[in-house]
């Protein structure tokens, strides 16, 4: 028996990078998945790699409310319920404050935070019903030491850790527990097209482990904080960055 036997999860951005970490370490540990995301080829390639495990592909836009809650409650109706969130989704952007172009901060902020709060919307009724469960919203170390370019990006992630701990608040009388994970630098096709060998290298150098997270260490954390191993953990974002953030 795995420790999340006979759990339902609803993974955005579940894709790839740490979405599909997230997704894999789940369905290994029990769970019936479902990865949502916007990119067909991906959600194509992540089923390949998800072969023979219990998870499915659903086309959705965090960004749009109503597919949110159209998708979500087709997921509860097809598998029987839900007991764990995982808003992974995001849109990454590095430029200079004054450089940012009205459109990409529309398109962060609707996948990053309001696609956020859209799938805390639509999925807490159903976790109520359930009788409780587990959120697991993406935080990053970003909001504990700055980095340059990020203002949009840091900016969310700020909001997301606020947001955790409201939610949290909010929804521990039902027995739905919220938490984030903050991952510190991690190789993911998305960190990649914004950060190049020398850039990975320092990044490594900066840890007190001496190597960088990965999307599976992600995964690991992910399944802890929705089994009920974690049943009296709310309102927490746990660091996982190999102790980058203490030097």
């Amino acid at each position: 028996m795995g420790r999340l036997s006979g759990k339902k999860a609803f993974i955005t951005g579940g894709a790839g990078g740490i979405g599909l970490g997230i997704a894999l370490a789940m369905a290994r540990e029990g769970a019936k998945v479902a990865i949502a995301d916007i990119n067909e080829p991906l959600l194509a390639e992540a089923m390949l790699v998800a072969k023979g495990l219990d998870i499915t592909s659903v086309h959705c836009d965090v960004s749009d409310r109503a597919d949110v809650f159209a998708k979500i409650d087709k997921f509860v109706s097809d598998a029987g319920g839900l007991d764990i969130l995982v808003n992974n989704a995001v849109m990454f952007h590095y430029a200079l404050m004054t450089d940012f172009e009205p459109e990409i901060v529309d398109r962060m902020l609707n996948v990053g935070l309001k696609g956020t709060y859209w799938c805390l919307q639509a999925a807490t009724p159903h976790l109520k019903a359930n009788g409780g469960g587990a959120i697991i919203n993406l935080s990053s170390i970003a909001v504990s030491s700055a980095i340059p370019n990020a203002s949009i990006y840091t900016s969310i992630k700020g909001a997301i850790d606020a947001l955790t701990r409201q939610q949290s608040a909010e929804l521990g009388a039902y027995g739905i527990r919220v938490n984030a994970v903050a991952p510190g630098a991690i190789p993911t096709p998305g960190a990649n097209s914004v950060i190049d060998a020398a850039g990975w290298q320092a990044r490594e150098q900066k840890t007190l482990l001496k190597r960088l997270p990965t999307a599976d260490d992600i995964g690991h954390a992910a399944v802890f904080l929705g089994s009920d191993e974690a049943s009296t953990i709310t309102g927490v974002t746990l660091k996982i960055d190999s102790g980058m953030t203490l030097t």
